[in-house]
């Protein structure tokens, strides 16, 4: 008699869905109730911890004078948005420009700083390389020892770089940490990928460039951006090499605007004849300061775990 055949392959499971929640490990309890809602309760508290102050500040920065002098200082419910404060800004004078010196210090910076921290870190990442544990040795040192702040300006000052721009890049240019991080990262790379390419007849730097990097894409975005966070955040070398006042970065204007030391030429004026709130100005620099990391950390956060977390553990 004719039976159907029967189909002897495995059916293939269904790949989870995103929203779904992932498979518990059996050695794991299952949660109570009482802690789903204290993890709940918990992370809505820290969410608010940090959403609540950025709200204020966000909303205070595009109130009028009218509403901030109503609220009798910072503004939690919005009447009315207006983009003065932002236009007075950004209308050419003194915050425009420490703006842009912000911006052009970070990109260079940045670059320079990865370039240097990659080439270093993957030349302590080869155990062939000459002397590179003396070199890793001494680097490590410098994490926990260091000359000071004098020594540290009169070199400044003898190479001649007081009041000038790479007083804020060169001497903050490295940091141990990140090459560590790097090294440690382009040591768990295949080194029979390496070989093959050294067959092929690669170089040093074509294996760097066309292996090792495209390789190591989630760390080296995780350390680009602690550097460009570093340079864009960084106020206290401008403080200390820089004397003229339109040099100064984005971060010392903010800090002179929030002490009240002093306004930035055109917007005192406009604030002793009541078109600008001052309270308005210092919140708006503040979200100006905060906009790029806001903006670059959610594209770069999917690479912590991997990044980070592989290069410190091989390191």
């Amino acid at each position: 008699m004719w039976e159907p055949r029967q189909d002897t392959e495995p059916a293939q499971e269904k790949a989870p869905r995103w929203w779904a929640a992932p498979e518990r490990p059996a050695w794991e309890e299952e949660p109570s109730k009482a802690g789903l809602a204290g993890k709940g309760i918990a992370l809505t508290i820290a969410c608010l911890a940090v959403v609540f102050p950025l709200w204020i500040v966000i909303v205070t920065s595009l109130s009028s004078r009218k509403t901030i002098d109503e609220a009798g200082g910072l503004v939690m419910v919005p009447k009315g948005i207006t983009f003065i404060a932002y236009r007075e800004l950004l209308s050419g004078g003194q915050v425009t420009r420490a703006t842009i010196v912000s911006l052009l210090i970070t990109l260079v910076g940045t670059l320079f700083s990865m370039a240097v921290s990659v080439l270093c870190a993957y030349g302590l990442s080869r155990s062939g390389s000459l002397a590179h544990r003396w070199i890793l040795m001494t680097m490590l040192a410098t994490m926990f020892f260091s000359a000071g702040l004098i020594p540290t300006y009169l070199l400044v000052q003898s190479l001649g770089l007081t009041d000038s721009y790479l007083a804020l890049i060169l001497p903050s240019a490295l940091s141990i940490f990140n090459i560590l991080v790097l090294r440690g990262f382009f040591m768990g790379i295949s080194q029979e990928l390496i070989d093959a390419a050294r067959i092929d007849g690669a170089g040093d730097f074509r294996v760097l460039w066309q292996i090792v990097m495209p390789l190591s894409r989630a760390v080296l975005a995780v350390i680009t951006l602690f550097y460009a966070v570093g340079y864009w955040s960084a106020w206290f070398n401008a403080s200390l090499y820089l004397n003229e006042q339109d040099m100064m970065p984005l971060q010392n204007v903010m800090i002179q605007l929030v002490q009240k030391q002093e306004a930035p030429v055109g917007l005192s004026q406009a604030i002793r004849t009541g078109q600008l709130s001052g309270l308005a100005i210092q919140m708006a620099v503040m979200v100006m300061a905060l906009l790029p990391v806001a903006v670059l950390s959610p594209f770069v956060q999917k690479h912590f775990k991997k990044g980070m977390l592989t290069g410190a553990v091989k390191g």
